[in-house]
């Protein structure tokens, strides 16, 4: 295409006709909503159903402003403030691509290291829900009492100085700080973070915060505020020349596109104490029982990711397409999911553990979408404790097979080690690196070693069943690499 067009409101009406854009007045939207830490899954999601509605002609009330607590926030604020909050989804189907613009966002607050304008526009009475993607671990929990961690440097911070907060939670207690103190009722604070139980890990950091230099404020949040569970769901590689290109080819000039697969899926507690946009309309569900729906897609979709994404960065497969494309990896991946996940996943309406496994393997297949293996391996520690470490739990409890998820340990490990079988360095990829480094190098020696040394593994490194399997797997990655070990993995009969 010869013509790029800028995007931004005033040329919407100049792309081409097979783009949708916004049939909604953007001018006449009105502000409901505040979301922490927008990124590209955010764009391609939350914001997604609200522009759906919108172009319902509904939720006008409910439009959302940006903001972001970390200094790198403030490049995608100038990018989205350069064509006036708007973004190109682009779907990534193997039939085919198709782009469409979304409106849903009109703002995007300043990045400022005490967050004067975040706070100031949270405590605001049209704002009536706070949402968040902070990534699993930014929610400050102490792993072993699971109460907000009291001597995180941040959490002291925001304790000592709670007008001038450098935490999300520490803004959303001093914004409702305001809020009580001038009448404007409470929020609901929504997170889409992949965590078992989201809300109550929100409701956990944000009261808990507030406990340490405000307890009357705490129990009027815990009174007050809701925070609903909820389970989110959608593909959403992170953007790079590849991504911009692709908006390119269809005349549009866009900074920071969003390429996402067609699938998604959002699961809500209907627990919002100031309204809520009916999102339904858009497809998401509401129902009582969030458990069953965020049981099965973390244990099987984020699991399984952490299943196949080490063995993937080990052999130099560069995608999570590329690694379901390698007949050994696709087949650990069935045998694990099968035989040690899906046994402790119940069924959803509709949808049977085996059935979603199926629908799984499909879409992490799908070589459109080019989700790096070096994305969803980042921090490890809190997604193997957040996703694996439930299954293996349960496997262990109930006796049955754990071997596959001793592998996926191993592979983790032996990732940790920073270098792939064919020698090439792997660099730092989680937040305790330096320390999980330590520990696999130790593992060299003795395999145990890292099972004594990283924390997560506290509660189940005296289970003989996985310890024995961990360090037989680790020592036959260290001998013979990881093709080795898949093959004798997926030889073995199914028990």
């Amino acid at each position: 295409m010869d013509e790029l067009i800028p995007l931004c409101q005033a040329a919407l009406g100049r792309l081409p006709e097979s783009v949708a854009v916004p049939q909604y007045d953007r001018r006449a939207l009105r502000a409901g909503m505040v979301h922490i830490g927008l990124g590209n899954f955010h764009r391609a999601h939350q914001a997604w159903y609200t522009h759906r509605l919108m172009q319902l002609g509904v939720a006008q009330d409910w439009a959302i402003i940006g903001a972001g607590v970390r200094p790198g926030d403030s490049a995608m604020r100038e990018k989205l403030l350069g064509q006036d909050c708007l973004t190109t989804l682009i779907e990534l189907d193997p039939r085919g691509k198709s782009a469409e613009v979304t409106g849903a966002m009109v703002d995007f607050l300043p990045v400022e290291g005490d967050n004067a304008a975040l706070i100031a526009r949270m405590a605001q009475p049209d704002i009536r829900i706070v949402s968040l993607t902070v990534t699993e671990g930014g929610y400050y929990l102490d792993p072993e009492t699971g109460a907000v961690d009291a001597g995180h440097e941040d959490i002291r911070h925001d304790a000592s100085h709670p007008t001038t907060p450098r935490t999300a939670f520490g803004a959303m207690v001093a914004a409702l700080r305001l809020r009580r103190a001038g009448g404007s009722g409470p929020f609901t604070g929504l997170s889409c973070d992949n965590l078992q139980g989201n809300g109550a890990v929100l409701r956990q950091t944000v009261v808990g915060l507030a406990r340490l230099s405000d307890p009357d404020l705490a129990d009027w949040i815990a009174a007050h505020c809701s925070f609903p569970n909820s389970m989110v769901d959608c593909i959403v590689p992170a953007t790079g020349p590849r991504e911009i290109a692709l908006a390119q080819g269809f005349g549009i000039a866009d900074a920071a596109p969003v390429t996402h697969e067609s699938f998604r899926q959002w699961v809500i507690e209907d627990d919002f104490c100031a309204g809520r946009p009916d999102w339904g309309r858009a497809g998401a569900i509401f129902t009582p029982d969030v458990h069953a729906y965020e049981t099965m897609k973390i244990r099987i979709l984020n699991g399984g990711h952490q299943v196949i994404c080490a063995a993937g960065e080990l052999l130099g497969l560069g995608t999570i397409a590329a690694t379901m494309a390698h007949e050994g990896i696709r087949a650990m991946f069935c045998k694990i999911t099968r035989d040690e996940i899906a046994p402790h996943v119940a069924a959803v309406p509709g949808l049977s553990a085996m059935a979603y496994i199926d629908l799984i393997a499909g879409r992490f297949a799908n070589p459109e979408i080019r989700d790096t293996t070096r994305r969803v391996a980042f921090d490890g520690s809190s997604r193997h404790a957040g996703f694996v470490l439930p299954s293996l739990r349960d496997g262990l409890a109930k006796g049955s097979s754990v071997e596959g998820l001793a592998l996926a340990s191993a592979l983790w490990a032996r990732y940790c080690l920073g270098r792939r079988d064919d020698g090439s360095p792997i660099e730092a990829n989680d937040p305790l690196w330096p320390s999980l480094q330590m520990a696999a190098q130790a593992a060299q020696e003795n395999p145990a070693a890292w099972l004594e040394q990283v924390p997560l593994y506290r509660e189940v490194k005296a289970a003989p069943r996985f310890a024995d399997a961990f360090c037989q797997w680790y020592a036959l990655l260290a001998r013979q690499g990881v093709d080795a070990a898949i093959t004798r993995y997926v030889a073995r009969p199914t028990a």
